[in-house]
């Protein structure tokens, strides 16, 4: 099959021919791979900044948001069968460690994370177990929901543990509101009653911002924190959301989050340094947030499914992976995610 691979980091990946995975356990599903979304993720892969967190060995399969027609499954599985449309939770999780007792999947204590540790889908198949697979509702096509597997159950997973502090009257300001960040906005405006404002550098990211439903949007030209400022009344936001994470959004950030607030750290690649003295006397909350559970990927599907969330999508033939790579580097694609088609 084709694939998208990894042979050195600092390098552009590859596209080459490899052996087709196949099906070797009761539980395994294979997946004929109809979009891949291509997320920063992958270019922070590239640069190596996940090559002492991942240990994988090199060369594998990149691509970690995935959609597709099942092909074939193993002895034991029920939930679906060959034909079936399916979006990929990130994970393959073992169902039998605490944190998945507990509905926590997301820190399973022996899982996979295909196309972080081990080969994903920016291919023409790609590998997984029952777990990790979500039937589609019939209006949905892979290509639409792709990039939610991961970009958009992260954004919903951030939202969905700030929505106790999202109470009518209360403020979020969202950093950056790019291909992670639109489908936050979305979810926070299905989600919760609070005042969004949302700050960004592109004027074309802003627009789709207040066509989403934002109540302001803040141009991030230098004078961004003063403006959310006078927003907000002079306190900050009850919630701050960066999509950003690197920068010097992590510093605005903090400064954008009122006394009490708390300040969640979704996107990555910078340094948050705060005095131990600033979080106590302002009694902050430093926030992380990884990738959403597998409910909280049935719960977006169904947001989706309802209208209530939608990509702002480009489309490219897997041939095209590294243009794509390059395009999302380089900014060409504001406000939406770059999807990888069969």
């Amino acid at each position: 099959m084709k694939a998208v691979r990894v042979h050195a980091y600092g390098e552009r990946a590859r596209i080459e021919s490899v052996p087709d995975p196949e099906v070797a356990g009761p539980l395994d599903v294979l997946v004929e791979v109809n979009a891949a979304g291509v997320c920063r993720t992958d270019l922070h892969i590239l640069e190596g900044q996940w090559a002492d967190k991942s240990g994988v060995s090199l060369p594998y399969v990149i691509g970690h948001e995935n959609a597709g027609t099942v092909r074939e499954v193993g002895s034991a599985v029920r939930n679906v069968e060959p034909g079936d449309k399916v979006i990929l939770h990130p994970l393959v999780t073992c169902g039998l460690c605490r944190p998945c007792r507990s509905g926590d999947d997301v820190h399973c204590e022996n899982s996979l994370f295909p196309g972080i540790d081990t080969d994903g889908g920016m291919a023409e198949l790609m590998l997984t177990n029952a777990r990790a697979v979500v039937k589609l509702d019939e209006g949905l096509r892979p290509a639409d929901v792709a990039a939610l597997a991961d970009a958009g159950l992260t954004a919903y997973h951030a939202v969905r543990k700030a929505v106790p502090l999202l109470y009518p009257g209360t403020h979020v300001v969202m950093i950056g509101a790019g291909g992670l960040g639109h489908i936050g906005l979305q979810s926070l405006t299905a989600l919760t009653p609070a005042e969004i404002t949302v700050v960004d550098r592109s004027p074309e990211a802003l627009k789709l911002a207040a066509d989403l439903g934002a109540h302001h949007t803040v141009t991030a030209d230098g004078g961004q924190l003063e403006a959310v400022r006078e927003i907000t009344g002079g306190k900050g936001a009850h919630v701050v959301l960066d999509f950003v994470g690197e920068s010097g959004t992590e510093d605005e950030g903090v400064a954008m989050t009122r006394n009490a607030g708390s300040y969640f750290v979704i996107g990555y690649g910078g340094a948050v340094n705060v005095p131990t003295i600033d979080i106590i006397s302002r009694e902050i909350n430093l926030i992380g947030n990884l990738v959403g559970s597998y409910n909280d990927l049935d719960e977006l599907m169904t947001l989706t499914a309802r209208g209530k969330v939608s990509l702002r999508t480009r489309t490219y033939p897997l041939g095209a992976a590294l243009e794509a790579l390059d395009d999302l580097d380089h900014g060409r694609i504001p406000g939406g995610r770059a999807i990888l088609t069969s």
